[in-house]
């Protein structure tokens, strides 16, 4: 520990933007204790807080910037990637959505302080068409707001920060076990988090051959649309289908005869929220209520034509 403490002092910038930007990137690498700890060591003169708010914030840009044009070009899919590869639950998607078209571009001035919000949220701007100009005021805003109020808890309670920095650096090796075990132990619960919320939403799917199986016997299922209003305004729903959008389910289905073929689709990682949507609804008595395996996705790909959906990723590369 005393060894991190005196590279702090003689490189502090280098490894603030290092470890801001892989952070940034979506690592589960916390870089606001870091900048806490630089802002404390600005009052002694070890560091120059100006220089480390300038090297945060330019971390911040190239990782938002980074993620926007992949959200740019790749649209959905790249959310549904990020969704994957994180330790939050399967249904963080859906929420950034919704947060994002109730707050437009805005959102990005708070989106470092929420966890899983800050990777989504520039993905999302660029398959939103955000115009490019808007999304780096917004940007460089919160990587201000977000670099600044950790360099300013550090410089307020600095003598705080000292004292705890001055106990680590006498544990030595010690320190950077205990720091390696709460790390640990922080992935350890995320991935708690999320298993419990999947066993949560465990329910038999319905694949697309025996959705097929049903329409070539004369049965016209329900389908119901469980995208959040976002992702329905990237992705057309399936034609007849009952728009969801977060409202009771059983509204719109009320008049159905509880032995009615319901299939409920998403396009989020695992159909989580399809999942959530028909475990609802089987919970009111509508028993053959089914999520759809593969989602929208999968739909698209047994119904929609090759052209139809040629013209969906040039729009999204747009």
């Amino acid at each position: 520990m005393a060894n991190l403490i005196l590279l702090l002092q003689e490189y502090g910038v280098l490894i603030v933007f290092g470890i801001v930007l892989v952070e940034q990137i979506g690592l589960p690498i916390p870089a606001f204790p870091i900048l806490i700890v630089a802002g404390a060591m600005s009052v002694d003169g070890d560091t120059h807080w100006p220089a480390v708010l300038g090297v945060a914030m330019v971390a911040c840009l190239i990782s938002d910037y980074f993620w926007f044009r992949a959200g740019r070009y790749y649209g959905k899919r790249i959310l549904k990637l990020l969704c994957k590869i994180s330790l939050s639950p399967d249904y963080c998607v859906s929420q950034t959505e919704d947060n994002f078209n109730r707050w437009g571009p805005k959102a990005l001035i708070v989106a470092k302080f929420i966890p899983g919000f800050n990777t989504i949220a520039p993905p999302l701007a660029g398959a939103m068409g955000t115009r490019t100009g808007v999304f780096v005021g917004f940007s460089v805003l919160g990587g201000l707001v977000w670099s600044g109020a950790g360099i300013a808890i550090g410089a307020f309670f600095h003598t705080s920060v000292d004292q705890v920095l001055d106990i680590l650096s006498t544990m030595g090796t010690t320190a950077l076990i205990v720091l390696g075990v709460l790390l640990a132990l922080f992935v350890a619960f995320k991935y708690v988090e999320r298993k419990r919320f999947r066993q949560s939403v465990e329910v038999e799917r319905i694949t697309i051959e025996d959705f097929k199986k049903l329409l070539e016997q004369g049965k016209q299922p329900v389908l119901i649309d469980a995208r959040s209003v976002t992702a329905q305004m990237l992705d057309p729903a399936v034609p007849g289908a009952l728009l969801f959008n977060g409202g009771d389910p059983a509204t719109g289905i009320s008049g159905l005869d509880k032995g009615s073929h319901i299939i409920v689709y998403c396009s989020c990682p695992n159909d989580v929220t399809a999942a959530h949507v028909a475990k609802t609804l089987i919970g009111q008595g509508y028993h053959r209520a089914r999520p759809l395996h593969g989602g929208l996705e999968a739909w698209n790909a047994a119904f929609r034509a090759p052209t139809e959906t040629l013209g969906e990723d040039s729009r999204a590369s747009a």
